[in-house]
């Protein structure tokens, strides 16, 4: 089945999660996407390694559907290879500061001087024209900017979030832009520079703290795992020493809730009269929810919640996430053999489905520079001038 994307070129020098992840999901659709990297390899192949060679898990997962050239295209020759690249590409994806941007002919006047409906996406961390542009950052630095660490962790320590939220947040915001470009493109044949950062991605999903903050000039406190603003909802442990999620919002289903832990009278209390009021007595609400999962295994807890019609998760660890059988049979894992793995890797899927096009994982992350002498035939470099190129350093 044809993709959606099927005849586009993306030139991929991304790194860690940003641009990567935003390309895979462009090579998801039908893109034909080209890691450009250093000699040795990106920084980002080798963090958390699970194969032989050394790969991380999350390379595996961003760069599924991509093909690796390895090229020092700081060098004059390598500085011809970029140009002959992007002459014949639509989208070139970055998440570099500009002045390596620059140093490396991957700004937008220098790629547009190449291929004038060029499309570049850019990834940051702080985005450009502020006076923290120039600074270097990771996902984290999005976290604790954004306010919403301030908000998190336990009363006397704020704890940012394991998953890195903002990296993918930003993926997900370009590869947005990205289409809009190429739409854009399609009417007017003009491309554009679209760009991308980690602190404003993290300032989107916290921006209901900041307006909170400005209109009630109030910081509530740190709860660990309890909810910002409903009750009862936090992990409770049950009597097999597991953990299940409960989050109650609203009327219709804290009337639920009520009934649920036999307690109807909750329901006209004053204290419990809406969501902030009951928030405010999170304690007692969530102490009575404590004290009703105590006594219960974990598939008595949610067997009840679940016959209550009430948003519940039990809490699991990653090998009853691989051993789920809804995960399983929605086929939200594609096993995908890569070399040096002691065995099938579980690659989460395109991250949304499309009836006529959907996204599709055709072939395994490359290994380091695996399509070199094959990308430089297709740009007119002939088996010589290959080995020459090699023998330099240049690829």
């Amino acid at each position: 089945m044809p993709g959606v994307l099927d005849g586009i070129r993306v030139l991929d020098y991304g790194r860690f999660i940003a641009a990567p992840w935003c390309s895979a999901i462009l090579a998801d659709m039908g893109a034909e996407v080209l890691r450009v990297e250093k000699r040795e390899g990106g920084e980002d192949r080798w963090v958390q390694a699970v194969t032989e060679s050394g790969e991380g898990g999350t390379f595996l997962q961003c760069n599924r559907n991509k093909r690796s050239l390895t090229l020092d295209s700081t060098t004059v020759e390598g500085t011809e290879i970029t140009r002959r690249l992007v002459a014949r590409a639509d989208i070139v994806l970055a998440n570099m500061p500009a002045a390596g941007m620059r140093a490396n002919g991957l700004d937008y006047e220098t790629l547009r001087a190449v291929k004038p409906d060029i499309i570049l996406a850019s990834a940051t961390a702080y985005g450009e024209g502020g006076p923290y542009s120039d600074r270097i950052g990771f996902d984290g630095a999005g976290q604790v900017m954004s306010g919403a660490v301030y908000r998190q962790g336990l009363p006397d320590m704020p704890i940012r979030t394991v998953v890195p939220y903002a990296d993918f947040g930003t993926a997900l915001t370009l590869a947005i832009g990205v289409m809009m470009a190429l739409y854009h493109r399609d009417r007017t044949g003009v491309g554009q520079h679209v760009e991308g950062a980690l602190l404003p991605t993290a300032l989107m999903l916290s921006n209901a703290f900041l307006i909170e903050r400005e209109l009630l000039q109030v910081d509530k406190p740190r709860m660990g795992n309890q909810g910002a603003s409903v009750a009862p909802c936090d992990l409770y442990k049950t009597a097999d020493e597991q953990w299940v999620l409960l989050q109650v919002a609203g009327q219709p289903m804290f009337k639920r809730w009520c009934r649920l832990v036999d307690r109807p009278e909750l329901f006209t209390d004053p204290r419990f009269a809406d969501d902030d009021s009951r928030w405010q007595h999170g304690d007692v609400l969530n102490g009575i929810m404590a004290d009703w999962c105590a006594d219960k295994t974990k598939a008595e807890v949610l067997g009840l919640l679940e016959k209550a019609k009430m948003p519940a998760a039990p809490l699991y660890s990653p090998q009853e996430v691989l051993d789920d059988p809804h995960i399983r049979a929605m086929g939200y894992l594609q096993r995908v053999p890569f070399p040096g793995a002691s065995r099938e890797v579980p690659i989460i899927e395109t991250p949304f489905r499309m009836s006529a096009t959907p996204g599709t994982i055709r072939r395994r992350a490359p290994l380091l520079g695996e399509h070199t002498d094959e990308v430089l035939g297709e740009i007119g470099y002939g088996a010589a001038e290959i080995d020459r190129l090699r023998a330099g350093g240049i690829v």
